[in-house]
């Protein structure tokens, strides 16, 4: 996985996480990669996963079991889309909007490269 400097690895590894749900790669109540499972999967130490897991878990996107493991907690596809959807609306489109502003590109501008 490639990481940027705009967020700390664990938020970025979270955010993929949060993806793969979203993709349907895993779904309510599926067990999730363990720990060092992630953390070795995606080339990162041990305590960076534990920081992710845990934001996870603080956002209810995820849950554990004793003795067996994460799994995905009921309704976290929807909590993420609604958290995506805000930050998107909130702090993405502001920014494009802006942009296109700018540069004086309307909505044919864009039809026109799809």
């Amino acid at each position: 996985m490639m990481y940027s400097n705009d967020k700390a690895i664990y938020v970025q590894m979270a955010n993929r996480l949060c993806d793969e749900i979203l993709a349907d790669t895993y779904q309510d109540d599926d067990r999730i990669p363990g720990l060092r499972e992630y953390a070795a999967m995606l080339e990162v130490n041990t305590n960076t996963a534990v920081k992710a897991y845990d934001l996870l878990a603080r956002e209810e996107i995820i849950y554990t079991r004793r003795g067996l493991g994460y799994f995905v907690a009921k309704g976290a596809k929807e909590r993420i889309m609604k958290s995506r959807k805000e930050e998107f609306i909130n702090h993405t489109l502001p920014e494009i909007f802006r942009q296109m502003r700018l540069l004086s590109i309307d909505l044919k501008d864009i039809e026109a490269f799809w």
